[in-house]
């Protein structure tokens, strides 16, 4: 975990200054800088200011609403701001006396908050393994440990993206496993009190994590007899169901006050929309960002829950397991904005690392075992590698597709044509037995200037093509443009009548750079009713900006039937 912060941040030469409070987090953190500091949490006039400095919000509007009381409304709860306080304080406190703007932003508020997640994540993995020790062997626990840790997206959320929710929430469900096995094996009101207020609190970092009271809930009753020796006990400490929600209530109070101060009401309808009847399980199996397919260890933790039948968490594990996968793929935004695998499901695999264990447990007395551990091994390389991937932008935070996932698999340097696969499902592998014909090509010595807005056109011609044939376009094509290659396209149509073949490639990929010459290649196939077509190639973008287009050549590949 350090060692991956340290990476990903201006401590390694060569990085842009840390920005941890940025898109999302910053909406979970501006709690924190509007009271202590600039002691207006209604108004944010000093927010415009701050943002235009830097540049938290990514342009995309504040993370707050606009109220007809002309107060503004944050549209993310509170809790993570309570949990990254003291190392607010921390950075506060340090810009004070260290020469840095105290203005909530500057680097020792980043440092503090990333290094704050990651000292909460360390801490509690130790009690995780103390849990896991609990019901499986020393070898299993390292394992489970090691395979939720670094085998999943774990890393990305607890260590390099962990201003978000997740990675200050995954330490809250460590806690209350602890807190509910104590309370089972002694009864007091410490420790029911605690389990309500983690719950309390966990609720004000996202709502869904309410789901969190099943794991008190159901645990001890794997069996009828066990379900009757803890209802027994309840019934023995009935107080102590009030001493719960009163301290649930307790957590969850600061974000009441907040709202009824800013709001006038105490509860305030933040936005959500839900696809309860019709849930998105490409949440799970979708080339997008499917948690099966690029942190496909989790297929193991759900197997694990056949394995768990003997255990005091059985019926926790399987209700809120369940429940909570079932929440998560029920969202209606199921592309959970910019991610490395499904991110929602990462603060709760501390309850999944149990059904984990017990398929380790189970595996180690099999004749898989070292079939497993050869596996397991790999898939922890791999996601290590793709969260490299990630963080260049090689695997894309929202455009994935099974076609380009297969062409950067475990490849560092993609070219190209497979950089193409973003926007294109169009592929010719192999262009060996195809007639090659070059339809035209631009004289390198005599580059064309453009210039884009909307719309600009690099070329337009008539082409006959053969009206019997198995036919595709290689469009090729070497730019040099300054700056602004973001949400820029290159485009080829075919045109023939009312009918068009449209495909595009973008400018800005993780292997383009501005200022320099930057090489596109992507394929066309061309329908066979398409026999004198017009071709027309073209950039769009919602920038103004010129370019040099320095070569264009457009081949034919072509084969009789």
């Amino acid at each position: 975990m350090l060692q991956y912060r340290v990476y990903y941040s201006d401590l390694k030469t060569g990085n842009p200054p840390l920005k941890i409070t940025e898109w999302d987090a910053l909406g979970y953190y501006l709690y924190l800088p509007s009271t202590i500091i600039y002691h207006d949490y209604k108004k944010l006039e000093w927010l415009p200011a701050i943002d235009n400095k830097y540049g938290m919000s990514g342009g995309t509007g504040y993370p707050a609403t606009k109220l007809d009381n002309g107060n503004y409304a944050f549209k993310y709860l509170g809790g993570v701001a309570i949990m990254e306080l003291p190392f607010f304080f921390i950075g506060h406190w340090i810009a004070i006396h260290y020469g840095y703007p105290p203005d909530g932003f500057s680097p020792p508020y980043q440092y503090a908050i990333t290094f704050g997640d990651i000292f909460y994540c360390i801490l509690t993995i130790f009690l995780l393994r103390k849990i896991l020790r609990r019901y499986f062997s020393d070898g299993t626990t390292a394992i489970t440990l090691l395979g939720v840790c670094l085998a999943t997206n774990f890393i990305e959320y607890a260590a390099i993206e962990n201003g978000q929710s997740h990675g200050f929430i995954f330490p809250l469900y460590i806690l209350v496993l602890y807190t509910t096995i104590k309370w089972h094996e002694r009864p007091s009101a410490l420790w029911v009190s605690l389990t309500g207020l983690i719950i309390g609190l966990a609720t004000i970092c996202r709502p869904t994590e309410a789901i969190m009271l099943f794991i008190p809930l159901f645990w001890n009753m794997q069996t009828k007899e066990s379900a009757k020796e803890k209802w027994l006990l309840v019934k023995q400490h009935k107080q102590h169901i009030v001493i719960a929600a009163l301290f649930g209530v307790i957590g969850v109070l600061p974000q009441l006050i907040y709202w009824k101060s800013a709001t006038g009401s105490f509860i305030y309808d933040v936005g959500s929309a839900w696809d309860f009847l019709n849930p998105h399980f490409r949440v799970l199996f979708g080339w997008e960002k499917g948690w099966f397919i690029y942190t496909p260890i989790t297929v193991f933790f759900i197997a694990g829950m056949f394995f768990i039948k003997k255990f005091p968490f059985r019926k926790a594990v399987l209700w809120f397991c369940l429940l909570n996968i079932y929440i998560i793929i029920g969202w209606r935004d199921w592309r959970y904005g910019g991610s490395y695998s499904t991110r929602a499901l990462m603060q709760s695999y501390p309850i999944f690392a149990l059904a984990f264990g017990a398929f380790v447990e189970r595996i180690n007395l099999s004749k898989w075992q070292w079939g497993f551990y050869v596996l397991f091994i790999y898939l922890g390389c791999v996601n290590l590698f793709q969260i490299c991937q990630y963080r260049t932008g090689t695997l894309h935070y929202d455009d994935m597709n099974r076609r380009y996932y297969s062409r950067i698999y475990l490849n560092a340097n993609p070219a190209p044509v497979d950089m193409s696969l973003l926007d294109s499902n169009e592929l010719l592998n192999n262009e060996k037995g195809f007639n090659k014909k070059v339809i035209t090509e631009t004289d390198s010595a005599f580059p064309m200037q453009f210039h884009a807005f909307s719309q600009g056109e690099l070329f337009q011609d008539d082409l006959s093509l053969p009206e019997v044939r198995t036919a595709w376009l290689r469009i090729e094509c070497s730019i040099k443009a300054p700056g602004c290659l973001w949400q820029s396209f290159l485009h080829a149509d075919l045109q023939m009548g009312d009918s068009v073949k449209h495909t595009k490639d973008r400018l800005f990929s993780p292997i383009s750079h501005s200022d320099q010459t930057n090489k596109y290649i992507w394929y066309m196939s061309v329908p066979t009713y398409f026999k004198h077509s017009g071709m027309k190639v073209y950039i769009s973008s919602p920038f103004t900006f010129s370019g040099i287009v320095e070569k264009l050549v457009i081949t034919e590949f072509d084969q009789a039937f």
